[in-house]
């Protein structure tokens, strides 16, 4: 009993335990949190997160920047979507010297200086943080060189300061701005952005939407290691051929030209034009293209009153393609509302969207009275056909007796049976040798006729020279210049490759000069443009090209009669007769006057040496064949080939031999200038034009390097003639090496 009463009593502390447990605390007073300085590391990664969203973000930026430059030549190569790699190249004015240190940082621009400034800002970019951002989620490099600069500079940024100092280097006129391993430090963002195929194709969809408005610009988008460019325009074309180079002629060849304004101060003030599509174009979702005051944004508002017209005005709801270009004072524009100016505000916004619908509704309205339907034929199956000869066959045999179709003829009851295709239903036309060919090589041409609007089926002289280089080509050296390693120059022409267990001397001025003259061919009317700064008159270069030539002007009266009989009568004459050919197919373009205003850019980040200029023309005007249309683009094209090779620099090396060329020279000045102070002020220029000497053989040999090298790798294929014409020499074999050392 003593036992059981212990129990009750043990059980009924518990018992009150457990009811004082269960009673909720007095509720305490909570102290507010400490507010305190978040570190600035922090900060400037949370803004990065806000205006670099995605790769598509960072290309947008650095596109308007060199636009800001005013650029005529943008080219943009992407790796994996952008994650990997974004390099931006432009040819505008470049960026300072001075300024390289502080490019990156936040809040840094060329822009604007006030806040007042935005009121009337012209620019794309006034706030100065893209740059920024981008050094705080990736690697950024910039490459950079201003007018008169002898060289360029390279310098890597990371968290919006310089990792180095500014190093001098080889580089063509411009910027080029590469962004590697994009949110390499946000672990979440990089994830969601895994799909590349999708990042790729918007970025090639903002690269299209900058073309079409910026007709004047030199457009070109690829993939890291592809040749051909999914985007690519001339930079001199109207708008309407600008769409047809992009977006194809089905979409080009149902647009319509659509033109609106308003001056009503009390209203709204703008000016719009672009082109919208009629009743023909047929997509399953909206295409806008909207420039205000030439900056690309959206508008919601707009693009709604533009899609409920089309949905009331056109059958099944069509989605439109719309392009327009608006035009309203600086001061009616708010451009500072949303991180990565995406968005701008509008002073009268239901104004001009409603002056607006009403112009595109009239328009449809009028042009909405007809409309086109295409037609495919198709063609029977000889499945098809021979149950049709089967059944006809039969028909004859029972004369006029109608024979009931079986049910397993009329209903498709298995995917694998031809009996129950829709070619079987379909009437069946006899079949010539014509019909006997198979559509695929049609359909293939109307893409390539869509995709490149110059490219035409009978051009057949070009897939000729293509084929002929893929009928020549060497296996052995093929596999050499694909698996080859670059050690370095032996001398100012031999190279020096290694492959597997052998050392090979290679002549890099052959090798450049085929490799130029393949990728020719290969860009055939499909070349970047590189705008001369001064128009370069084809007289003058012809002059120059036959005073280097002495042998000439022997016995035959003046040289500037000859060269003036010569060049005004024939040469330039012929070159201006065929300037049309050689802009539409080489981008090599020639005014009325006789002038030089552009050469094509035959490889990426390389450009000819100036000093070749004239015998360039001389060749152009006198090694062509212009009467027969292969030979006329084999020859021009061999003719780029060797003025964009890697010739030797005018001056001598001098880290070489060619030393004692300025030795000679100095001691030739020394000479004359005994007795007299002249010497002093001749010294400087002595070092100027080893200094100059010095840059050239350093850009040339980094071009070796760097653009030569890792180009011949992707395109090169080399002919069976350099097995044996000294463009390739071994010079050892480690199997033979070994051999020798068991000797010894």
């Amino acid at each position: 009993m003593e036992m059981e009463a212990g129990e009750t009593l043990t059980m009924g502390m518990e018992a009150e335990d457990l009811s004082l447990s269960s009673e909720k605390p007095p509720a305490m007073a909570m102290e507010p949190p400490k507010i305190h300085r978040l570190e600035p590391s922090v900060v400037n990664r949370i803004a990065a997160g806000e205006v670099i969203q995605r790769p598509t973000s960072s290309v947008k930026e650095l596109v308007e920047n060199s636009l800001d430059a005013g650029s005529t030549s943008i080219s943009v190569v992407v790796k994996d979507g952008g994650l990997k790699l974004i390099q931006v190249s432009d040819n505008g004015h470049g960026i300072r010297f001075e300024d390289l240190p502080i490019l990156c940082e936040r809040h840094t621009t060329s822009k604007l200086s006030a806040y007042e400034d935005l009121q009337s800002i012209k620019s794309m970019g006034f706030r100065g943080e893209a740059l920024a951002s981008m050094t705080f989620v990736g690697h950024v490099t910039v490459t950079t060189i201003t007018e008169g600069q002898m060289h360029g500079y390279r310098v890597s940024y990371r968290d919006g300061v310089m990792e180095h100092e500014p190093r001098p280097c080889a580089a063509v006129k411009g910027t080029q701005i590469m962004v590697e391993n994009l949110f390499y430090n946000m672990t979440a963002r990089r994830k969601t952005l895994q799909s590349s195929n999708d990042d790729y194709t918007k970025i090639v969809d903002l690269i299209s939407r900058f073309a079409i408005h910026n007709v004047d610009v030199s457009f070109s988008c690829r993939k890291h290691g592809m040749n051909r460019a999914d985007v690519h325009t001339s930079g001199s074309c109207s708008r309407l051929d600008a769409i047809r180079s992009v977006y194809g002629l089905a979409v080009a060849r149902d647009l319509m030209e659509i033109t609106a304004s308003d001056d009503d101060p009390s209203r709204s003030i703008f000016n719009m034009n672009g082109f919208i599509s009629n009743a023909n174009y047929i997509a399953k979702k909206t295409t806008m293209v909207l420039y205000i005051n030439d900056r690309l944004v959206e508008c919601t508002a707009l693009k709604r009153a533009i899609e409920i017209i089309y949905a009331a005005t056109l059958p099944k709801a069509s989605k439109p393609f719309i392009y327009m270009s608006i035009i309203l004072p600086s001061e009616h524009v708010d451009v500072n509302v949303h991180p990565t100016k995406r968005e701008v505000s509008l002073l009268n916004q239901e104004n001009i969207v409603e002056s607006m619908q009403g112009a595109i509704e009239s328009k449809l309205m009028s042009s909405n009275t007809t409309r086109m339907f295409q037609t495919q034929t198709v063609c029977p199956s000889a499945s098809g056909a021979l149950v049709a000869h089967k059944d006809a066959q039969l028909s004859q045999s029972s004369g006029s007796k109608t024979q009931k179709v079986p049910v397993h003829k009329m209903v498709r009851t298995d995917s694998l049976d031809p009996v129950g295709r829709l070619h079987t239903y379909l009437q069946v036309k006899p079949l010539g040798s014509q019909e006997n060919k198979t559509d695929l090589a049609s359909v293939r041409s109307a893409i390539r006729q869509r995709r490149n609007p110059k490219e035409s089926s009978d051009l057949t002289s070009i897939q000729e020279l293509l084929e002929e280089i893929d009928a020549n080509t060497h296996a052995g050296l093929l596999e050499i210049v694909k698996q080859c390693t670059y050690i370095g120059m032996a001398d100012n022409v031999l190279a020096l490759l290694q492959h597997n267990t052998r050392l090979y001397l290679v002549n890099v001025v052959k090798l450049s000069k085929e490799l130029m003259y393949q990728h020719a061919l290969r860009r055939f009317s499909h070349f970047n443009a590189i705008q001369l700064s001064n128009p370069a008159p084809l007289y003058e270069l012809l002059m120059m090209a036959l005073e280097e030539d002495e042998l000439a002007c022997e016995g035959d009266g003046p040289k500037e009669e000859i060269a003036r009989r010569s060049c005004d009568q024939t040469y330039v004459e012929l070159l201006k007769e065929n300037a049309e050919l050689l802009q539409d197919y080489f981008c090599i373009q020639i005014d009325q006057e006789g002038n030089l205003q552009k050469l094509p850019v035959v490889l990426d980040q390389h450009s000819p040496d100036m000093d070749h200029l004239p015998q360039f023309v001389c060749s152009l005007s006198n090694d062509v064949n212009w009467d027969t249309e292969k030979e006329c683009f084999q020859t021009i094209a061999a003719v780029l080939g060797n003025f964009y090779a890697m010739h030797l620099p005018l001056l001598p090396n001098p880290s070489g031999d060619g030393l004692q060329f300025y030795e000679q020279q100095t001691q030739s000045k020394t000479i004359r200038g005994k007795g007299s102070e002249v010497l002093t002020t001749d010294e400087p220029n002595e070092r100027d034009l080893i200094s100059e000497a010095e840059t050239a053989w350093a850009q040339r040999e980094w071009a070796i390097q760097h653009v030569l090298f890792p180009s011949m790798r992707l395109f090169l294929k080399p002919p069976n003639r350099m097995a044996t014409d000294g463009t390739f020499v071994q010079v050892a074999s480690l199997e033979k090496l070994y051999k020798i050392f068991e000797r010894c």
